[in-house]
């Protein structure tokens, strides 16, 4: 993918990407080792989801500060610090022996993606002459992060669950030390910001609807995300594999799928139809004959968890406040908080009802974010010139789309 325009501040963005790679790689990467570590640490299934939950959990606390940081400090410093601390916990990670100590790491880590994540495309797009290149480059990052890191969590893993870890802890301390050298603020500072300024979005109330709906998704999305890699009971290099195709179904419905469907039925709707998809593929998980089915429903899974994603935070920026600042730290707040305690909860079922216990409380969970799109739908597509009417084309769709911080939400 090149750009149309001259760049001369290319090696800084390639740099940035990088990190954006290894920021999501750095999520996905635990998947196939999950087993292995709680096997290696004698942890219990809801203790090894722990590594998730601590993770999502600081990561939506640390939106908001790192948002209102970025008026006082500028984005660049933000930036560094969080990318430093990604570093400094995955190395730390590779290290520590307690499931305990492992987990609080991961909560260090999510910290530091926050701060890179409330950052990195403001900064993008402001050293970029071809914005929407630049988005692209992005969103390939995100898409490709999602696919590769299973498999490098896989392969890596059959040799100790640690290197992953050490491994990924390694590339970020290079793409800081390239991210830092070449970076710098935009022209214009950041302008400051108050809590209160952050929680503005919420008076809104096509932005409040979408963020039910985005509340429900994102459980589901960290139910199959953690729990499924312990409940397919596969080795290390499998799973790998397995988490490999989801994520290139993920990748494929952010980068192909959801802006193309969003184009011709319009965002809201397009996002209607990702959920029911999703809500499907649930039951399918939870009704699976065998392992076989089980990988073919969770990479279709994938694939509507994708071109959901794509649109999300089309929506959300589109129905929030005009500070996109403000509107990314309120949403991200919903989306990860109350994906957080998704993992660990579907570990206590399944240790304590059943295996598929935990794919069921996720339909009846989704199954309230269907009905909220149901009755509130209009109201979204109403404030961005849609109507809930499953049209081949709405133009409004295009309103919301290729705005250069879409990315940002598919991971944050």
């Amino acid at each position: 993918m090149a750009s149309r325009h001259h760049e001369p501040h290319r090696t800084a963005i390639y740099a940035t990407a990088l990190t954006a790679f290894f920021a999501i790689a750095g999520i996905a990467i635990v998947d196939p080792i999950l087993p292995a570590i709680g096997a290696a640490m004698g942890a219990t299934t809801w203790q090894v989801e722990l590594l998730f939950t601590a993770y999502i959990a600081v990561m939506a606390l640390g939106m908001i500060p790192a948002v209102l940081l970025t008026g006082k400090f500028g984005y660049k410093k933000i930036l560094a610090t969080g990318v430093s601390v990604v570093a400094v916990a995955a190395v730390a990670a590779s290290l520590t022996g307690g499931i305990g100590a492992l987990a609080a790491l991961r909560g260090l880590w999510g910290l530091g993606n926050a701060m890179f994540f409330a950052t990195a495309m403001v900064l993008l797009v402001s050293l970029a002459q071809d914005r929407e290149w630049v988005v692209e480059l992005f969103e390939t990052c995100v898409g490709l992060g999602f696919a590769v890191g299973p498999l490098l969590g896989g392969l890596l893993g059959q040799i100790s669950w640690r290197v992953p870890f050490l491994l990924c802890g390694l590339f970020m301390l290079v793409a800081l030390t390239l991210s830092v050298t070449r970076l710098k603020d935009p022209a214009e500072p950041p302008a400051p910001l108050r809590l209160r300024e952050v929680f503005t979005p919420f008076r809104r109330p096509a932005f409040v609807a979408l963020c039910v709906v985005t509340a429900t998704y994102n459980f589901v999305f960290f139910v199959v995300l953690g729990y499924t890699p312990v409940f397919l009971g596969l080795d290390v290099v499998p799973l790998g594999l397995v988490f490999t195709a989801w994520g290139i179904g993920l990748a494929v419905g952010i980068l192909v799928v959801g802006h193309r469907l969003a184009h011709r039925l319009g965002a809201v709707q397009t996002v209607g139809l990702a959920v029911v998809v999703l809500l499907v593929a649930l039951v399918g998980l939870a009704t699976s004959g065998g392992t076989a089915q089980s990988v073919a429903v969770l990479v279709v899974a994938g694939v509507a968890m994708g071109v959901a994603n794509a649109n999300l935070t089309d929506l959300a920026l589109a129905t929030g406040s005009p500070d996109r600042r403000v509107t990314t730290g309120a949403f991200n707040l919903v989306r990860w908080g109350f994906a957080a305690p998704a993992p660990v909860v579907a570990g206590l079922l399944a240790e304590h009802a059943s295996p598929t216990s935990p794919f069921w409380v996720g339909v009846g969970v989704l199954g309230v974010g269907v009905v909220a799109f149901l009755v509130t739908g209009h109201v979204m597509a109403r404030s961005v010139g849609e109507r809930v009417l499953w049209q081949r084309w709405d133009r409004g769709a295009r309103a919301v789309e290729r705005t250069p911080e879409e990315a940002l939400g598919e991971v944050v």
